[in-house]
């Protein structure tokens, strides 16, 4: 199975900005023609846990690339109960509906479990770029596709999988755009993950910690062994991620 981390490896310094290294994977991946065409719209910003980077229903108006933090896409429901359905971190960007057509955001997307950093750019600035590069276009529809085969596998896995397997499945992913093994993962974040009372996640982290793939302290999850975690997980784990291996690099 491929493996991949998508933290950012850059210094958590917002002030370096996109002139220094670039923490966002798919900037780091453009070409310099492609780069160049973003480069003069682009800012640094910043997000603390718990801040909004996007709200349903409201209108577009710029894209951000995640550096580093979490962003959680979350769907809701009219008694205002909210679920993730998926997870940003700095291998994508937040605003892919105007990719395709759309100037309204369908989720909130709020920061989860670290600071954020990211690089903004109008959309007006975004959609020129990508009307002037085919290849820019590409390279960020490739990246919606990545996400909605994650969104999927969210899907599936809820219908068909044990608690245990799916919190194995949403600690990988969080592990995947974290700065270390020990993430901040409440009883509400793992709410938001699965959908269940909590009695069922702390049943779901002893068996994890049982199988010694993890340790809970208060608000905090400690990745003890990864290649237990992927053995847990299962067919819940792997599939978006090695489409972003196989397409984006």
């Amino acid at each position: 199975m491929t493996v991949l981390s998508f933290a950012s490896s850059t210094p958590a310094n917002p002030a370096a900005g996109i002139g220094g290294s670039i923490g966002n994977k798919l900037l780091a991946g453009c070409s310099a023609q492609d780069l160049a065409l973003l480069r003069p719209h682009l800012q640094p910003v910043t997000f603390a846990v718990g801040d909004f980077i996007a709200r349903a229903g409201e209108q577009i108006d710029s894209i951000c690339f995640l550096e580093q933090g979490i962003a959680g896409v979350l769907d809701s429901l009219d008694d205002d109960r909210r679920y993730a359905v998926g997870l940003v971190g700095a291998e994508g960007f937040i605003g892919w509906p105007l990719l395709m057509g759309s100037d309204r955001s369908p989720y909130d997307v709020t920061m989860r479990a670290e600071q954020g950093q990211a690089q903004r750019i109008s959309a007006d600035a975004l959609l020129a770029a990508i009307d002037r590069s085919a290849t820019l276009r590409l390279a960020l529809l490739r990246y919606v596709h990545i996400f909605m085969l994650q969104m999927g596998r969210t899907i599936v896995s809820s219908l068909a999988h044990a608690v245990d397997r799916r919190m194995a499945r949403w600690i990988l992913l969080y592990h995947d755009r974290v700065q270390k093994d020990e993430i901040c993962m409440t009883h509400e974040e793992f709410r938001l993950m699965l959908g269940v009372r909590r009695s069922s996640v702390t049943e779901a982290l002893h068996r994890l910690e049982g199988e010694q793939a993890i340790r809970s302290v208060r608000a905090k999850v400690l990745v003890h062994d990864r290649a237990k975690l992927l053995t847990l997980a299962g067919d819940t784990y792997g599939q978006p991620e090695q489409e972003y291996a196989r397409l984006l690099g």
